[in-house]
């Protein structure tokens, strides 16, 4: 089958041709009919990111495509059924801890990096194998519909987070970094949850305006100056009533000050979870003030990814129209691959999307 490779960091990604996956008992082969390519691909594969990857290896988080093959214990998928393909991973021999791997993306640690030995391969390739569980029936999708579904993996990574924070209908809630590829789509996941109020605060007025005028009065834009104080002030005062909690999506080229700005500005008993990149790659660590969490009673979590219940949710979501979101998007042929790099690391503004189709 035609894949395309990372040999090597910082150097383009190679057209070749590698033997089809063969199948195994627990194990489902899809042919791949798109993939998204995220915009910053091409820090994971310069090495900037310090992704936790064996090269070489073929890259590409997700996929929708169609069931060439399953195993005995697929009971329900059909050969040729339409599916979502799951990036994340999870060790089958503990479930308190799992280990975690994205496949053709990143590991989480030694574990991540034994399941990546096996689940090796990502999706720009022809065809591509993936644990049983890790495929999710789309049920009917027209051929124009195809690249639309790509979307959702981009979404699902914010849902996740707000399904760790347990976002209620009515509440208003703070999405820091809402500029951003997946803060965007927290403020898109967010409203079909039923959110009263999103406050989104950024540096991009543009993009700030693109959210106002796309969802209009239950989102309320902010424009950060850095400083803290300022912002926190900015932040209230933009809420309706008092903000319930927040998701943080930062990249990790941002700096504490935002994030620390909107945590700030949670009301008593606030619920805050952090998905973004801050401090990743080095830098100033967050500095909470541990009297303020304490004597407001404020839950902070972690989250990376997505519990599995939350793919089919979100498609069910997606289905009934409850979540629409209209991405502009641009397809590329698997042999203009390294071009597809250099235009999504490009592309400039939100609900933008590039993606392969092998």
């Amino acid at each position: 089958m035609k894949v395309a490779l990372l040999n090597d960091y910082d150097s383009p990604l190679s057209i070749e041709e590698i033997p089809d996956p063969i199948i195994g008992t627990g194990e489902v082969i899809v042919e791949v009919i798109a993939t998204p390519l995220l915009s910053y691909s091409n820090e994971v594969f310069s090495g900037a990111r310090k992704h936790m990857l064996n090269l070489p290896i073929v890259p590409g988080p997700g996929a929708v495509g169609k069931v060439l093959a399953k195993g005995p214990d697929a009971t329900k998928l059909t050969i040729g059924e339409w599916v979502l393909c799951d990036p994340t991973i999870r060790s089958r021999d503990s479930v308190n801890t799992p280990d975690i791997n994205l496949q053709g993306w990143s590991a989480r640690g030694e574990g991540g990096l034994k399941l990546q030995e096996y689940y090796h391969n990502g999706a720009m390739a022809e065809q591509m194998m993936l644990p049983t569980e890790n495929v999710f029936s789309l049920g009917e999708v027209a051929p124009e519909e195809v690249n639309k579904w790509c979307t959702l993996g981009l979404m699902l990574v914010p849902f996740g987070g707000l399904l760790a924070i347990n976002l209620q209908a009515g509440e208003n809630i703070l999405v820091s970094g809402a500029t951003g590829n997946y803060g965007s789509a927290a403020v898109a996941v967010a409203l079909a949850m039923g959110a009263g109020c999103v406050i989104a605060p950024g540096r991009n007025k543009k993009a700030l305006n693109d959210l106002e005028n796309r969802f209009g009065e239950r989102v309320h834009t902010v424009v950060l100056t850095g400083d803290e104080q300022a912002d926190t002030i900015n932040i209230k005062k933009a809420s309706p009533g008092a903000i319930d909690c927040m998701i943080d999506m930062l990249p990790p080229s941002a700096g504490i000050l935002p994030v620390r700005a909107g945590l700030l500005a949670l009301r008593e008993y606030g619920r805050a979870v952090l998905m973004g990149g801050v401090g990743m790659l080095g830098g100033e660590d967050l500095h909470f003030p541990y009297p303020w969490i304490m004597r407001n009673s404020i839950t902070i979590k972690g989250q990376w990814m997505y519990p599995r219940n939350a793919v089919s949710q979100l498609i069910a979501m997606m289905k009934s129209g409850v979540l629409s979101v209209d991405y502009e998007i641009k397809p590329f042929k698997l042999d203009n691959v390294n071009e597809a790099v250099k235009f999504a690391a490009d592309q400039k503004g939100i609900y933008k999307m590039t993606v392969i189709n092998p």
